[in-house]
């Protein structure tokens, strides 16, 4: 994705990372989701068009939530990718004689992965805020569909109730985050 789409830049793959990303970033998600619907469900009839029961009815759901995050964090990594690789340090490590796989591998993906981690941390929101339309689109009973209910007919203390869940978990995501860069990057330190 975009480590190779960084390291061989200009090539034909990475026009073609760059195009495909830049198409899934573009393509609203619930438009992404009735193309998979029309393609997977009505024309292959590989997976249900909606309801839950089993893991097949998570597929499609799951597929048109990740592919906007997914094309976004791939060029992310390429840009991070390609900023690190222009530093001394990296330069300094080919001209060492490093294999190129250990110079992208140890020396420059590690410098890179923080912007990114930060990313997916803020990704958790678009997630959450993303599940409300998927889960409608496919007619998916989760939690979207509950707080689109609950807000429907006014119940005030279970919207409140899934706000406070789904903070929670926005905290929790943002915390590991910040431990994450410790391990990423040990010069970071946490205070």
């Amino acid at each position: 994705g975009g480590i190779g789409a960084a390291v061989r830049r200009g090539s034909v793959t990475d026009e073609t990372v760059l195009t495909a990303t830049l198409v899934g970033i573009s393509v609203p998600v619930f438009v992404t989701g009735l193309l998979l619907i029309y393609a997977f469900a009505f024309r292959l009839r590989w997976f249900p068009t909606s309801g839950a029961g089993s893991w097949r009815h998570l597929v499609l759901p799951a597929v048109t939530l990740a592919s906007f995050l997914v094309a976004y964090d791939v060029r992310m990594v390429r840009a991070c990718m390609l900023e690190v690789l222009r530093q001394d340090y990296v330069r300094t490590a080919r001209a060492k004689g490093l294999r190129e796989a250990v110079v992208v591998g140890r020396h420059a993906l590690r410098n890179a992965l923080v912007p990114v981690v930060t990313v997916v941390g803020v990704q958790v929101g678009l997630l959450i805020g993303g599940s409300v339309i998927t889960e409608t689109v496919f007619a998916y009973p989760g939690v979207g569909q509950l707080v689109v209910s609950a807000i429907a007919a006014r119940d005030t203390p279970l919207v409140q109730g899934c706000v406070l869940v789904t903070a929670s978990g926005f905290i929790l995501v943002n915390l590991l985050v910040d431990v994450s860069y410790v391990l990423i990057d040990p010069r970071i330190r946490l205070s």
